[in-house]
C-alpha cells in the first residue's frame, strides 16, 4: 500500500530566501537547519512528493507565502563541512554527517500572504497547529491533512 502524502511547514527569512527566490530557481536544497527535531523531520519523515507550506519568518508581517514540495530524499547538508559557511559544524564529518536536508521545489505563490495573525484568528479550525504554539521556534513543522486543506481554502479566498 502506498504511503499517504504528508505535509509540512518550512520557515525561511525572506531576506535570506523567499518564495520568489524559490520560484526563480525552481528547486533548492533546504540548507542550514541546525535543530535536531527539524533535522529528524527531514531525515526520517519527509518523502518526495510531500507538500510544503512556505512560511516567511522574521518578516513584517510573517506568514505563509506559497506552496512547495519535497523533491529529494534526505542527504547530508554540505554547509556543515564548509568552514566559510555560517552553518559550518566542525564536529561533523563527511563520514558521519550530523545535519541532513531535503530539496524543495516551487509549486505556487499564494495570491496573498496568509499572515500569522490571520492564522491565529482561525486557531479553532486549525486545532493543534504547531505554528501557533507559544514558544515554537522550529523551522520545520508537521501539518495535518485537515490543516493543510483548511489553509489552502484560506489561501484561495481573494
Amino acid at each position: 500500500m502506498p504511503r499517504a502524502k504528508q505535509y509540512w511547514l518550512m520557515k525561511s527569512e525572506p531576506e535570506e530566501f523567499s518564495i520568489d527566490d524559490l520560484a526563480r530557481v525552481v528547486r533548492e536544497p533546504w540548507t542550514g537547519v541546525r535543530n535536531y527535531q527539524a533535522r529528524n523531520f527531514m531525515r526520517d519523515a519527509m518523502k518526495v512528493g510531500d507538500g510544503v507550506l512556505f512560511y516567511h519568518s522574521n518578516a513584517t508581517p510573517p506568514g505563509i507565502a506559497g506552496l512547495a514540495e519535497v523533491v529529494s530524499a534526505a542527504y547530508a547538508d554540505p554547509t556543515q563541512f564548509d568552514p566559510d559557511s555560517d552553518y559550518h559544524d566542525p564536529a561533523s564529518s563527511p563520514e558521519a554527517p550530523r545535519w541532513q536536508l531535503v530539496d524543495v521545489g516551487f509549486v505556487r505563490r499564494f495570491k496573498r500572504l496568509l499572515t500569522l495573525d490571520e492564522l491565529r484568528g482561525h486557531a479553532g479550525r486549525l486545532g493543534d497547529f504547531a505554528l501557533l504554539r507559544r514558544g515554537n521556534r522550529l523551522s520545520v513543522l508537521p501539518v495535518s491533512a485537515a490543516q493543510w486543506k483548511y489553509i489552502l481554502s484560506l489561501a484561495d479566498k481573494a
